[in-house]
């Protein structure tokens, strides 16, 4: 089941990052960093960074408003069989990561 999982997330993390690409407006660069699925499949939570930082709130508001349609583009193209219900959330491990990341190398 953990395999199916994974191709599933992929597929999903694919598809997002075709999408909110398309439909952007380039003001900032919207990232998907990954997919978490819930509810055997029934909720996909998908992780995004942005950049610049000071745009995150308009690009969250964005991938909320463009849900539904994003449901439709898997929709059409994928083959998943029960297609999960979308959220879209900052993907704040990735931000600990690169603050992490910068730490280290002023040492």
């Amino acid at each position: 089941m953990a395999q199916k999982d994974d191709k599933i997330k992929e597929i999903i993390r694919e598809l997002a990052a075709q999408f909110f690409s398309r439909e952007s407006n380039r003001t900032s660069m919207i990232t998907v960093t990954g997919v978490d699925l819930y509810s055997r499949g029934g909720k996909a939570v998908i992780l995004i960074t942005v950049l610049p930082e000071n745009q995150e709130e308009t690009a969250l508001a964005f991938a909320h408003r463009q849900l539904t349609d994003f449901k439709a583009f898997v929709q059409d193209h994928s083959r998943i069989a029960r297609i999960p219900f979308f959220e879209v959330e900052i993907d704040k491990g990735e931000k600990n990561r690169q603050k992490l990341d910068e730490i280290a190398k002023s040492m």
